[in-house]
């Protein structure tokens, strides 16, 4: 959920700074749509939702060439952690495996993708 909350909370800073540049404003849109599926699985298994604690907190980069690199940089860490850390230890719950890849997909597929394209 962190990492989450961090992409989250870098897009957001990116946008309010360099305004609602693409890919940062569809993405926070996804990332956004990241969250309320970890959050159901939590409510599902009555974990505590941790919050949000970045939000205002992150500084945007100087440029948007150096944040398009944040994206590029970050989208690889979170497909990495999903892969070799989060989805080996679910794979005997269906479900939460089956959100942890679709998000490590988005990551993967899509995000990375836009934010090499704005490179």
């Amino acid at each position: 959920m962190q990492d989450e909350y961090k992409a989250l909370a870098v897009y957001q800073a990116v946008t309010a700074k360099f305004g609602m540049v693409r890919p940062f404003s569809m993405i926070m849109g996804a990332e956004e749509q990241h969250i309320a599926s970890l959050k159901s699985i939590f409510d599902k298994y009555g974990l505590v939702v941790p919050v949000n604690n970045l939000i205002g907190k992150i500084t945007a980069p100087k440029t948007l060439a150096e944040a398009c690199q944040i994206g590029v940089d970050a989208e690889i860490a979170n497909a990495a952690l999903y892969q070799n850390e989060l989805l080996p230890t679910v794979s005997s719950y269906p479900d939460i495996t089956s959100v942890f890849t679709n998000l490590m997909n988005a990551s993967q597929n899509k995000h990375l993708a836009a934010f090499e394209r704005c490179n």
